[in-house]
């Protein structure tokens, strides 16, 4: 194919020196396809915040505890990506029925189908995120993140409702102790008075990964805007 000499216009797509063998216009597009990729930084970004994920299958992803003068010790829970576990063999149970005394629900994973569906989704996470990191394409990596995030804060939504209805539908018909006004959610994060109980709440090994992988994406968004910004996209 010949070279099209075109007569440039300063500033116009004609400004571009030709390519040997190829058309000046379908050289215009071959660039403005490579400047759409993002760099090596932030594609190995977004491949280690894939990665960190699949630690969310391998450890917990948020710890409760409570802790009273009658249990010293202290009983806990571990919150991971399919069930809800004791942090020892009986714990669950022992919260399970200190829990009816005041009127709350059993905690019962079988019946919580959030437990059912996040392995899916974090599947879906990581299966995409390997694929964007692979493609490395600007804005999938843009639109991966943005993704992302939206899981992360409807998982941290959904888990606060959990723990709302846990703490205030209460069956007073058959509570044992009975304070008017009263609720026992648990806090999201951090620590909470509930009657002679103090319980804790905090992200665990997996939920840390998590947040970690998710940092890692939102910085691999910064880079690749930086990259856009220093070689933007020629239109």
């Amino acid at each position: 194919m010949a070279v099209v000499n075109v007569r440039a216009v300063p500033g116009s797509k004609e400004d571009i020196p030709p390519l040997f063998g190829i058309r000046s216009d379908a050289a215009v597009e071959i660039r403005a396809a490579a400047s759409d990729k993002v760099g090596r930084t932030p594609r190995l970004l977004i491949l280690a915040a894939a990665v960190l994920m699949i630690g969310v299958y391998l450890f917990p992803l948020w710890n409760v505890r409570l802790t009273a003068p009658q249990y010293p010790e202290g009983l806990g829970m571990h919150v991971r990506i399919n069930t809800v576990v004791g942090a020892t063999e009986n714990d669950l149970d022992n919260i399970n029925n200190l829990n009816h005394y005041i009127g709350m629900k059993r905690i019962e994973p079988e019946s919580i189908p959030e437990l059912r569906y996040m392995p899916w989704i974090v599947a879906a996470v990581v299966v995409t995120g390997l694929a964007t990191a692979a493609i490395a394409r600007r804005k999938l990596v843009y639109a991966w993140t943005a993704g992302f995030l939206l899981i992360a804060v409807a998982g941290l939504a959904d888990f606060w409702k959990w723990e709302y209805d846990y703490g205030h539908h209460l069956d007073n018909e058959h509570a044992v102790i009975k304070i008017p006004g009263m609720s026992y959610q648990p806090p999201l994060i951090g620590a909470k008075q509930l009657l002679n109980f103090r319980a804790t709440s905090w992200p665990a090994l997996g939920g840390i990964m998590a947040g970690i992988a998710l940092a890692l994406a939102v910085l691999a968004v910064v880079l690749a805007w930086r990259e856009h910004q220093r070689s933007p996209a020629l239109r």
